[in-house]
């Protein structure tokens, strides 16, 4: 074969692969207009070659961030290096649907891209070539793997009846708060609470309604809390709540706002209404305590205080000034 039909045929050959393979193909020159676009590109933007060609990048595809697209294509021109983005830093640069079965979940392409600079004979820059690749499957698992994780680590953290945090978790952000109000000296409040005489709900109405009573008070809890506090389901019939920033006598406010919503209330199940009430114990923060449980058992004796006194009541520990 002729040395001249040889490299007919590779240029031949070169247009087919460019064509066919499975990554997007685009050449700019400095002034972002296009000069090639292959059939990546063709098939996924709906755009022919002709349609594109000469033709300013940012008024085809107006959705390019082109602030970022300029400063990442610059640094190309400028310093002769490749660059890369992936789709974490930026999900997509052409906003292109996605068409993958198997990523159906995804609306668009997750793509990843290098940028090439190209160069004339003189040794400029002259041309960026950016190559995109459909990387849909790996971002849309990766995503779904990181919300899995996400469900199961808020499971762990969650009991399961009330929906509140559980002891574990609870314990964890006291152990975090006990350490950071032992450095500022600060002012926060601990409760313990219980619902009185809990067993007679399970012995008279089933435990389908002590669990029930127990939803009932969590709700109340969760609504009448602040954001920036943390309650959670202690054990039993008994819950916890740590009150930021808040004095014994801000607590027992927060405190007797709760009993007197426990004690109007009502939980109706298979047509039998029942009503509860609760018990609580209040520990001040105190500079004494060593360590949280000291915290919890100043609370937790503050409880049983209430509970001997006749119960339905709020007590405050002798430490909480």
């Amino acid at each position: 074969m002729p040395a001249a039909d040889f490299n007919m045929h590779e240029i031949h050959w070169l247009m087919d692969m460019f064509n066919t393979v499975d990554v997007g193909l685009v050449v700019l020159d400095r002034k972002y207009r296009v000069c090639i676009w292959n059939g990546f590109m063709e098939n996924h933007s709906g755009l022919l070659p002709s349609a594109v060609k000469d033709k300013d990048l940012f008024d085809l595809f107006p959705s390019i961030d082109e602030k970022w697209f300029r400063t990442k294509t610059e640094s190309v021109f400028v310093l002769k290096n490749r660059s890369f983005t992936i789709w974490e830093q930026k999900p997509y640069i052409f906003r292109f649907k996605n068409y993958r079965p198997i990523t159906g979940k995804a609306n668009h392409m997750y793509q990843n891209a290098t940028f090439i600079p190209l160069t004339s004979t003189t040794g400029d820059v002259t041309h960026v070539c950016i190559i995109i690749y459909d990387v849909t499957d790996e971002a849309v698992n990766k995503i779904e793997l990181e919300e899995a994780n996400r469900m199961l680590e808020q499971i762990s953290r969650t009991d399961g009846l009330t929906q509140l945090p559980n002891r574990s978790f609870w314990e964890e952000s006291l152990q975090k708060e006990f350490k950071r109000v032992s450095r500022s000296q600060g002012h926060d409040s601990l409760l313990m609470l219980d619902i009185d005489h809990f067993k007679n709900i399970n012995d008279s109405h089933g435990h389908a309604a002590g669990d029930e009573a127990l939803r009932h008070i969590a709700n109340i809890i969760s609504n009448t809390l602040r954001e920036s506090d943390m309650a959670g389901r202690y054990g039993g019939e008994e819950f916890a709540i740590t009150l930021y920033d808040t004095d014994a006598e801000g607590a027992k406010v927060f405190a007797e706002r709760l009993r007197a919503q426990v004690e109007s209330s009502q939980v109706v199940v298979d047509e039998e209404v029942i009503k509860m009430t609760i018990s609580v114990g209040i520990a001040q923060y105190d500079s004494t305590f060593e360590q949280h449980e000291q915290w919890v058992a100043a609370a937790d004796k503050a409880l049983y205080k209430s509970k001997q006194e006749g119960r339905n009541r709020i007590s405050i520990a002798n430490n909480g000034a």
